[in-house]
């Protein structure tokens, strides 16, 4: 186990959680994976890069995930993989990077279940960004264009889709407060806010790693 440090970040859909891991990332001197997770994944497992996108975060079935579950822990190596449908190679895949990623340097994940993947790491915490439906109405709206119906609609959308993915990938619950180190309310503080108390988080931590 090394000592790289590794934010990972869930996040609501309009939350600016990506905005918030991209100017964390540049501010500590680090990189921010969020779609970039991809194409790491496609390259380490020789898989194609588009299927990467079509399944990116996409809700399975508990009963496949039952059976992702088991083949990851007999490994890639055993004639299960070979056989197994493309979303469930796709979930392993990603899941190996993010291990991968969190071995050779310090990094921040967006979403893809990153934090579950880095549990054991000592030195990985994990944050969930939220705010309220209004807030991320007005930030959807302003991006896309959209009225506020359509911007609803996508949010609302967006956001079971996240849920449902790491509900059946993680033994915890996408969005609950006790599933992540930190809970920060974007919509109150706003991006930069949220990176000075996620720094402020991590150093307070690193300490406690330091003194015991």
């Amino acid at each position: 186990m090394n000592n790289n440090l590794v934010i990972t970040i869930g996040r609501q859909y309009g939350s600016a959680g990506r905005e918030i891991g991209q100017t964390l990332a540049k501010r500590l001197g680090i990189k921010c994976y969020d779609k970039e997770l991809l194409a790491v994944a496609a390259k380490e497992s020789g898989l194609c890069h588009e299927l990467f996108e079509s399944h990116d975060e996409k809700p399975t079935s508990s009963f496949l995930y039952s059976l992702v579950m088991d083949t990851y822990s007999m490994g890639y190596s055993s004639s299960g993989y070979m056989d197994m449908p493309i979303n469930h190679k796709v979930f392993l895949a990603q899941f190996d990077a993010i291990k991968k990623l969190a071995d050779q340097e310090s990094c921040v994940i967006v979403g893809r279940c990153a934090d579950y993947a880095l549990e054991d790491y000592p030195h990985a915490y994990s944050v969930f960004i939220h705010a309220s439906m209004q807030d991320r109405i007005r930030r959807i709206k302003r991006i896309y264009e959209l009225t506020d119906d359509k911007a609803k609609d996508m949010i609302v959308k967006t956001d079971k889709k996240r849920a449902s993915y790491y509900n059946y990938y993680s033994s915890k619950k996408w969005g609950e407060a006790k599933s992540y180190d930190l809970s920060i309310d974007s919509g109150i503080i706003g991006v930069e806010g949220a990176v000075q108390l996620i720094e402020a988080f991590v150093k307070i931590k690193q300490q406690k790693f330091t003194f015991g």
